[in-house]
């Protein structure tokens, strides 16, 4: 380890990947992503496990139907091996989606991501999304609704 990087908490550090791995999602890179996944990563979706081969499809298939979709850090928050962020993700929806064709709109939803890392690896990843603006924006519920 070089003087520089001895001196970077490993809070900061882990902030760093985090945002390595955001970069990589706005590059559409998921290659980016997975690899500072440990090989026993653990993953929780609305805190249900998510095996890593599902999460990686269930990755791809954002993609597929959002091809531009692009994620905006709105706060990062770390504190001994965990990091949190907050984040807004816009995109155009341009193939099938929650089983319906591509509408061609503009969409935005938010969501919660929280990793824990050993050794520079996530070793654990909970994520939330609010998709109710989505929803209004596809047309799906009503654009009033709360």
């Amino acid at each position: 380890m070089s003087k520089t990087e001895s001196n970077v908490s490993a809070p900061a550090r882990n902030k760093e990947l985090c945002l390595s791995m955001v970069a990589a999602w706005n590059r559409w890179e998921l290659d980016g992503i997975i690899k500072h996944w440990a090989d026993d990563v653990v993953h929780y979706s609305e805190d249900q496990p998510v095996d890593t081969g599902e999460m990686i499809q269930r990755m791809e298939a954002g993609l597929r139907a959002f091809p531009d979709l692009h994620l905006d850090v709105r706060s990062i928050i770390a504190e001994g091996d965990r990091v949190t962020l907050r984040i807004t993700v816009t995109a155009t929806n341009k193939d099938e989606f929650l089983g319906e064709p591509a509408t061609g709109r503009r969409v935005r939803w938010f969501m919660v991501e929280e990793l824990r890392f050993v050794d520079g690896k996530v070793v654990e990843h909970w994520d939330v999304f609010n998709y109710l603006p989505m929803l209004k924006d596809l047309g799906k519920v009503p654009a009033d609704l709360m």
